[in-house]
């Protein structure tokens, strides 16, 4: 099979020989006239060296390389792609007999930018965040059976969500493969049962990337007053509950992730529980020495570069609210999954809230996203999610 192909400006091939998967549209020398979004492209170097192969876009990031040899782009790579990262979670005893939900497949840290896949106990939900492996959906698909076999019971597209605005008309979010009798799948993580609702929820339906830092939770909460902001689904507050609080508070703006939540809760079987459907910045006004340990896991404030300011303003303000009223020797779980805020900004930001909150900190851990969502040295902007948990004098 011939692809077109596409060639870099002298010198700016340095960036694809260093393994790193993207090609900006200011790097491009030439290029097919032709080419669509989504197209299967070759890219050469000045020199006509071959560098790799990726799928066209029309942005400012012109190609997502999948592949850094020659290769036809079918199921067949789609299988050993897939098989490689399953393997890798398997190897790591990631899915084991206490945990069944995990990223099946995370983007550029597996290999193929702009595809997500988690799994939940068979089902596995795909998110294409680019057109380019929209297009490959059917292939995608045909490869997640051929690695998951009798395991897989369904592979629903939850693509309408992450693809670009111009191309939402074309898609529609549904199964591929199999089916569930009701819209909640019920899974375990470590030991935790959570109700999971990956067609009406948020995301693929549960926030995988913390499975490790809510453990780490656990060991900080018997015998405490817990207050968890911007709850979500109850994650943090479950392992809580179930690690001994006195109390727990889940607070989040959106009823209908408190219904899930409450689910949870009653789930797990814990009754010292409270929700309340709130702005967290609300709620946190008159709770002075109300807390010995807060969790803050907002979404992300900042999306863009061009938000950055205002999002690191917002991380200040709820840091230094926060460290204000915990109790004395309280502990603070706190992070940021902004992509554009990278570690040692946040790590700055925290810092500038504790000198405005006038009270002494101590960072305990710091914390990151856990192996299923793996970070390449090649492609450092893959570490999203950062956080530090604090003691607060």
């Amino acid at each position: 099979m011939t692809y077109s192909q596409i060639i870099l400006n002298k010198g700016k091939e340095f960036s694809l020989l260093r393994f790193h998967p993207w090609v900006f549209s200011g790097a491009i020398a030439k290029k097919d006239q032709y080419l669509k979004e989504g197209d299967i492209v070759e890219v050469y170097s000045n020199k006509l060296e071959f560098l790799g192969m990726g799928y066209y876009a029309g942005g400012s990031i012109a190609v997502r390389i999948i592949s850094f040899k020659k290769t036809i782009i079918d199921e067949n790579f789609w299988f050993e792609k897939i098989n490689k990262a399953y393997q890798y979670r398997i190897q790591l005893n990631i899915l084991n007999e206490n945990t069944n939900v995990c990223r099946l497949f995370f983007g550029e840290g597996d290999g193929a930018p702009g595809l997500i896949l988690d799994y939940y106990d068979g089902h596995v939900v795909f998110q294409a965040h680019s057109w380019g492996v929209y297009i490959q959906k059917e292939n995608i698909s045909n490869a997640i059976i051929r690695v998951l076999g009798t395991e897989l019971k369904s592979i629903y597209d939850k693509s309408s969500e992450t693809i670009s605005k111009h191309f939402t008309e074309k898609t529609k979010n549904g199964f591929l493969f199999g089916s569930i009798e009701t819209e909640d799948v019920l899974v375990i993580e470590n030991n935790h049962v959570f109700k999971i609702d990956f067609i009406n929820g948020q995301k693929t339906g549960f926030f995988i990337d913390q499975r490790d830092n809510r453990k780490l939770l656990g060991k900080y909460c018997k015998n405490k007053s817990v207050l968890n902001t911007f709850s979500y689904t109850g994650g943090f507050s479950v392992y809580a509950s179930k690690s001994g609080a006195n109390t727990v508070d889940s607070v989040d703006v959106s009823q209908g992730a408190i219904n899930l939540c409450e689910e949870n809760i009653k789930i797990n079987d814990v009754h010292n529980h409270q929700c309340f459907v709130e702005d967290t910045f609300e709620f946190l006004k008159d709770k002075k020495n109300s807390y010995d340990v807060i969790i803050l896991d907002p979404p992300a404030f900042a999306k863009s570069r061009d938000s950055k300011h205002n999002a690191v303003t917002a991380y200040k303000r709820l840091n230094a609210t926060a460290i204000k009223l915990i109790k004395k020797n309280g502990i603070i779980f706190t992070f940021s999954c902004s992509g554009v805020i990278d570690k040692m900004l946040f790590y700055n930001t925290i810092t500038a809230a504790a000198i405005e909150a006038g009270r002494n900190i101590k960072i305990l851990h710091y914390l990151y996203q856990p192996a299923d969502h793996p970070v390449t040295p090649y492609f450092s902007e893959g570490e999203y999610l950062k956080g530090m948990v604090l003691w607060v004098e």
